[in-house]
């Protein structure tokens, strides 16, 4: 029993000890409710479990390590911005107004910026705000309201036209007196979005001519680049025209110079006729950012055997080519590198995932179960020496100050390990008067049990395991 017990208490503490809690906090600085929630949802779009917490979430000690690398690639959690929940709810009664005001501002700046990290294709925004300014001074001049706002994009992606209005409407809409050209949008590449309507963005064009490829001849058929030439400097070019009229020139200008010697006198007249024209002015202005100059470089794989000359016409239609200012469109057919080969990543199923959590459980049921298994049988072995040792007390007491036939007869039946263990309670002469009475096979076996010394707490190896 004491053995059983034994095997109970050690199974039951390795089941503790196997499923206790060994995950680890995944920051070291508490979040706030916001970043708390970016984390999880991001955390459960990965399918990774987590014990979430009031401040911060719990995950496996072995991979926090690469969840905070993968949460910093993918730019999770945002900054904390606060908003105007949180910065008004510290202003008090005696708070200036330079400074309710400015806290104000702040937290619509903060409000505005959290609304822009929803857009698609926006993985993080900041904006600010500068309010309008009356000059107070008859030498001041006054200032209407403005806001910046800084951009950061998603990787490969790009805002079209009317998302960036879009964007300047919604800033202005959040900001009273507020026009949407007063607002500025700025990239990461330090380029204002949507101030030209001339310039081409090369990476714009390369993404829509790769996909429009991709989609008729394949995904790895073709490879397309394209480079872009800014203008570099701005111009400005006036050409002023003057078309005459129908019925004679534009000008006609006469000169009558006369001289009489009798008469002593001279005479001059100078005459001019302006008929009029037709004028036309022209003035071209060049930015900075203006396209000069496009080329396009497609690359087409050559063991395909794909028209060359169909994907410079398509190419050529799809990116608006200009030849007028020399853009120019190349495809060759190549022979592509054989690509490396890639292993398939399985993605566990739910049902792999629900099981790999009870993988712990499971292994201790497994453990207590073949611990169970191995000691059953020393365990009953130990359980029946126990018995047996209190049927030999008994047969002691019957025994004793019997004759040697009557204790022939008392062990009857008995096994050799219990008529040695009664024997040697006896007088010599009685005891040997008994071993007289047995046959010769059983009183061999009695005597070897006599002579072999047993420990009185387990019985030997060989009585502990013998087969039954």
């Amino acid at each position: 029993m004491l053995a059983i017990l034994a095997v109970l208490v050690l199974g039951i503490g390795g089941s503790l000890l196997a499923t206790r809690d060994t995950r680890v906090v995944l920051f070291s600085a508490p979040l706030k409710p916001d970043q708390l929630a970016e984390v999880e949802e991001r955390l459960a779009a990965w399918t990774i479990p987590f014990a979430p917490s009031p401040e911060n979430v719990r995950v496996d000690a072995h991979r926090r390590s690469e969840l905070l690398l993968r949460l910093s690639l993918a730019g999770v959690p945002h900054v904390h911005l606060a908003t105007s929940d949180e910065t008004l709810s510290k202003i008090g009664a005696l708070t200036p107004q330079s400074v309710l005001e400015a806290q104000t501002r702040d937290g619509l700046a903060a409000d505005l910026a959290v609304g822009l990290r929803g857009i698609a294709g926006i993985a993080d925004a900041r904006v600010v705000i500068a309010p309008a300014r009356a000059g107070m001074y008859a030498d001041e001049r006054s200032h209407d309201a403005s806001a910046s706002v800084r951009i950061t994009l998603v990787p490969g992606a790009r805002l079209a036209a009317n998302v960036v209005l879009g964007i300047r409407r919604f800033v202005a809409g959040g900001v009273p007196g507020l026009e949407p050209e007063r607002v500025t949008v700025l990239d990461d590449r330090g380029l204002a979005l949507g101030e030209t309507t001339d310039a081409h963005d090369d990476e714009a064009t390369q993404l829509a001519l790769q996909s429009a490829l991709d989609a008729a001849f394949g995904t790895g058929a073709t490879i397309v680049r394209v480079h872009r030439e800014l203008a570099g400097v701005r111009r400005d070019v006036r050409d002023v025209r003057r078309a005459a009229l129908p019925g004679g020139a534009i000008a006609v200008s006469t000169n009558d110079e006369r001289y009489a010697s009798d008469r002593k006198k001279y005479s001059r007249s100078h005459g001019s006729e302006d008929r009029g024209s037709e004028t036309r002015e022209t003035n071209e202005e060049t930015m900075p950012t203006t396209t000069a100059r496009v080329t396009i470089a497609v690359f087409v794989d050559a063991a395909r055997g794909l028209d060359v000359n169909k994907i410079r016409d398509l190419a050529a239609a799809t990116s608006g080519i200009d030849r007028s200012r020399g853009d120019a469109v190349t495809v060759a057919a190549v022979r592509f590198a054989a690509p490396a080969p890639t292993l398939p990543v399985r993605v566990p199923s739910a049902f792999a995932r629900y099981a790999f959590s009870l993988a712990p459980q499971a292994i201790v049921a497994l453990a207590i179960l073949a611990a169970l298994g191995f000691g059953a049988r020393p365990a009953y072995r130990v359980a029946e020496r126990a018995l047996d040792r209190a049927s030999v007390a008994v047969a002691r007491e019957r025994v004793r100050g019997i004759a040697p036939t009557h204790v022939r007869g008392a062990l009857l039946g008995e096994p050799p390990h219990t008529a040695a263990a009664i024997i040697s309670a006896l007088p010599a002469a009685t005891a040997t008067a008994v071993l007289e009475l047995y046959p010769p096979e059983e009183r061999a076996a009695i005597v070897r049990r006599l002579t072999r010394s047993a420990n009185p707490l387990l019985p030997d190896t060989e009585e502990l395991f013998r087969a039954r």
